[in-house]
């Protein structure tokens, strides 16, 4: 059956493009494919050493396979005998771009037909989730495409000094000119990871539960669960409630009002961007793309709280080891799920 090529959407308002499911009869070395490539079902993008440990000590044995071009501390992809694979691109946009694209071209793999799972920790926006929860997101916004303003400087009434690229207001949305600046996600495909996994219990801490008990309003104050809502990506953290409120004003911005954003983090958009490539050359499928985050800290103070000690001492609020813990059991369900039904997944996310 035909399948839809990824296009640039250079007219459209979301950026994100959905690349074809390729057909596996076709001729592999037609599409680049080396000879004996190996075939993945699953490969779950993690972004530095802590977050894949919490799949390589689960999920293991493990073959490992050295790649070209993969980030110097995290030269090797982890597979496993059930086509499940592990790979660390290191931190940042500029990391996570250069080793996704390594990865998308090395001849040792076949990734036509693979399911992505990025799976990374995030500060978390806590009028949305709260420490450990986990979220499937449906966009990801480039928070860093912006202009920026001295905040001492910026005109009477703007709350913050950022306001879109070419624009004169923050409330102006820009024209889409980088085609990174946002991508949305195959909805069946977040459909489907969310109702497999919205009620997972996650694990909690005594040393959150203090931390979120500053917080006089919900659901910051409340356990972790597992959430659906959007990322924001940027290489610079940040701390503080007008710049969370420009993180989720601009979600709006450039989701026409359909994105919430709830978590922060910094390499999404730079990974997405590298399989929107490889899609194009018809090595990998935009639609089989998960993106899973789970809160660490919080982007902004509770009352009282200055937004430096926020950020300063947020190693303090004790959401690190839950965080990781929570990204392995939101999102080995939907590991497993794709390699227990590897027949109803190999085409596409089967009916719900």
């Amino acid at each position: 059956m035909p399948r839809r090529l990824v296009s640039l959407c250079a007219a459209l308002m979301l950026a994100g493009c959905s690349a074809s499911q390729l057909p596996a009869t076709r001729d592999a070395a037609a599409f680049g494919q080396a000879p004996g490539a190996r075939p993945v079902k699953v490969m779950i993008v993690t972004m530095f050493g802590p977050e894949a440990k919490t799949w390589l000590d689960r999920l293991g044995p493990w073959d490992t396979i050295p790649v070209a071009g993969l980030s110097p501390d995290y030269p090797v992809v982890h597979c496993n005998r059930d086509a499940v694979c592990v790979m660390t691109t290191g931190m940042g946009h500029a990391n996570a771009a250069a080793s996704t694209m390594a990865l998308a071209f090395a001849p040792q793999f076949d990734l036509r037909q693979t399911w992505f799972l990025v799976a990374g920790i995030a500060g978390v926006n806590p009028e949305q989730g709260t420490l450990g929860s986990a979220a499937w997101s449906d966009y990801l916004v480039d928070f860093g495409l912006q202009w920026e303003i001295d905040s001492d400087g910026r005109p009477a009434g703007w709350p913050t000094g950022y306001l879109g690229i070419n624009t004169k207001r923050p409330a102006e949305t820009p024209t889409l000119d980088y085609r990174t600046e946002v991508f949305r996600l195959n909805p069946r495909l977040t459909d489907a990871a969310y109702a497999l996994t919205r009620h997972v219990a996650l694990v909690d801490s005594p040393e959150m539960q203090a931390a979120r008990a500053k917080y006089g309003y919900a659901p910051a104050n409340r356990p972790p669960t597992v959430i659906r809502c959007d990322s924001v990506a940027d290489d610079t953290w940040w701390s503080g409630a007008a710049l969370g409120a420009r993180a989720s004003e601009w979600t709006r911005q450039l989701t026409a009002n359909h994105g919430v954003y709830c978590m922060t983090q910094q390499e999404d958009n730079a990974t997405l961007e590298a399989l929107k490539r490889a899609a194009a050359a018809h090595r990998a499928d935009l639609d089989r793309v998960a993106v899973l985050r789970a809160g660490s800290d919080f982007d902004r103070p509770y009352a009282g709280e200055t937004a430096a000690h926020n950020l300063l001492d947020y190693a303090a609020q004790g959401g690190f080891a839950p965080a990781l813990e929570n990204l392995y059991r939101t999102g080995n369900p939907l590991v497993q799920a794709i390699v227990a039904h590897w027949s109803d997944w190999r085409d596409g996310v089967p009916s719900q």
